[in-house]
């Protein structure tokens, strides 16, 4: 019976926590640049954007076994951010890779499951979209850390690695290309590529179906 009553309970609890998660990741990106002097309170931010995911992996999934796993995968991802090691560091993207896509894979679990297309449910589908961009920039980096020239940078760059590869990733992820970064390696071919056509066929099936049922679901509503 408590379980039975904690379920609704905790769904309630998470209703608008996919609105919270969309603009904690928009803030992050907006705050981002001006903060390139202040090394600790980028930290904080990076921090706090990850403990925003674990909770939302724990809510989606409703088992604390699962937000434990987010929890040890994301750990070695916060150690990466106060140690400046260079294998500490490939390991901390390697592991920030499989916790964005262990929660990925959660909430697109949740918004699957989810019978009533909601707002709530097109901001997941959002927040999936954006992670999806962090977790390539993530894999572009670690490519450019164990095998260094698989990308053509402009000389005179001064911005952070990984920074520098999130704008790439969401380039891609958009198909804008600027043309500026330009993959060099067969790897770096083969993931910029992938991640071009993932991106395209995400908000073309999924986003665009969801957008799609809900009005029609809000049309059902009005008319009955």
């Amino acid at each position: 019976m408590a379980k039975g009553l904690q379920i609704p309970l905790l769904r309630s609890w998470f209703k608008g926590r996919f609105l919270f998660l969309l603009a904690s990741i928009l803030l992050l990106f907006a705050l981002k640049p001006f903060l390139t002097g202040f090394a600790g309170l980028k930290t904080l931010l990076n921090i706090f954007l990850s403990v925003v995911l674990i909770s939302a992996v724990y809510a989606v999934s409703l088992k604390k076994q699962t937000a434990l796993v987010g929890v040890l995968l994301a750990a070695p991802m916060f150690l990466g951010m106060w140690v400046t090691m260079p294998l500490l560091n490939m390991l901390s993207l390697g592991f920030g890779m499989l916790f964005l896509a262990y929660t990925i894979i959660h909430i697109l679990t949740y918004i699957f499951r989810t019978e009533e297309i909601s707002r709530d449910v097109i901001y997941g589908a959002l927040v999936v979209y954006l992670l999806l961009g962090i977790a390539w920039g993530f894999a572009f980096t670690l490519l450019e850390g164990l095998q260094p020239g698989s990308f053509n940078v402009p000389a005179g760059q001064t911005q952070e690695i990984r920074e520098l590869f999130f704008y790439y990733s969401f380039i891609t992820l958009t198909t804008l290309g600027y043309g500026d970064i330009t993959p060099l390696t067969v790897p770096a071919n083969s993931l910029s590529l992938l991640e071009a056509v993932i991106g395209q066929t995400y908000l073309a099936v999924l986003v665009a179906r969801l957008v799609g049922v809900h009005i029609a679901q809000a049309m059902e509503r009005k008319s009955s």
